[in-house]
């Protein structure tokens, strides 16, 4: 199998899909896997923390995989627009290969057309731009998903999970569980586990109004609604939304509606192509002066100059 390795890759997520298949061919005494690292060009590729991995060759026709994987994480939009890596994808895929996609992989499997009415697992943080720009799949905030021939998944520690869930498979439950016992893992997780957002309020433990609040907030990004109506449609007064939000979260109403609104902002600039306007008015902006001004208090600069999801790119703070 061959794992191609994007510029600014996570690395964790090289070390979670190769660990788990190494500890099953100790285990059982034999190669029941084999694999190769490639990169675009055969030369040393830097990970999102600046490690350089050198890599077993480029990405080329000589060589034939059972399954592939596609690991990215910041600036995919570099490579998408490359049409001999998407073709070079379609052949291998054509050639039998199961096709994987860790983290941001997915966008570039997507972008060949590869993932077409997929179930996809895309890391929340990068849900609202791929939901956008891929119409055609089906994104799911779960931590990985498996289908004949394609398996996606969100990142992070998710990978052992998936990949465990693979080796399970076509090699049974007791060598997967030992494999995990060994990775110090105490179960495999299912794919449809829901991912950790940071911040988010555990809906056990929120208060139903609160939970109520929010929902209307997340439904009403494009047409924001007065917090007094919020306030009226979940059955309390503004004082007591007011004190409900500020106990809970520790920010007012508004201040919290607009972060919702500047997160979905932030995520399509920086991981989609729309225009500049036409995300204004998706996040509830009717004048782009006031999104620029708002835009640029909150992130340091003007909107039309965060367009790429880079290492150095300003964030956006969940929690």
């Amino acid at each position: 199998m061959g794992f191609l390795l994007l510029p600014d890759f996570p690395q964790i997520c090289l070390t979670g899909a190769i660990e788990p298949l190494f500890i099953a061919n100790w285990l059982s005494g034999s190669a029941l896997y084999r694999w190769e690292t490639l990169s675009l060009d055969g030369r040393p590729v830097s990970a999102s923390n600046g490690t350089a991995i050198a890599v077993d060759a480029a990405a080329s026709d000589d060589v034939r995989f059972d399954a592939l994987f596609l690991l990215a994480s910041f600036d995919v939009k570099r490579q998408i627009g490359d049409r001999r890596l998407r073709a070079w994808l379609r052949r291998v895929a054509r050639h039998g290969a199961a096709m994987g996609a860790i983290e941001t992989g997915a966008e570039l499997l997507a972008a060949a057309g590869l993932l077409e009415d997929q179930p996809v697992a895309i890391h929340w943080d990068n849900l609202q731009g791929f939901q956008e720009s891929h119409g055609g799949t089906r994104a799911v905030e779960q931590l990985y998903t498996m289908t004949p021939g394609r398996l996606t998944c969100a990142g992070g520690s998710a990978v052992f999970d998936m990949m465990l869930a693979w080796i399970r498979e076509r090699h049974g439950e007791a060598l997967a569980a030992e494999i995990a016992g060994h990775l110090l893992l105490d179960r495999i997780r299912p794919a449809e586990t829901p991912q950790p957002v940071p911040g988010a309020v555990p809906a056990q433990a929120a208060d139903p109004k609160l939970r109520q609040a929010l929902a209307l907030m997340e439904q009403s990004i494009e047409e924001p609604l007065p917090c007094p109506v919020i306030a009226e449609r979940v059955g309390l007064s503004m004082r007591q939304l007011q004190r409900l939000f500020e106990r809970a979260l520790g920010s007012a109403p508004a201040c919290h509606y607009m972060q919702i609104r500047l997160a979905r902002a932030h995520a399509l600039l920086q991981q989609t192509d729309l225009g500049v306007t036409e995300i204004a008015m998706s996040a509830g902006f009717g004048s782009l002066e006031h999104f620029s001004r708002v835009y640029r208090a909150r992130f340091g600069l003007a909107p039309s100059r965060d367009r790429r999801q880079t290492v150095s790119a300003p964030t956006m703070r969940r929690g």
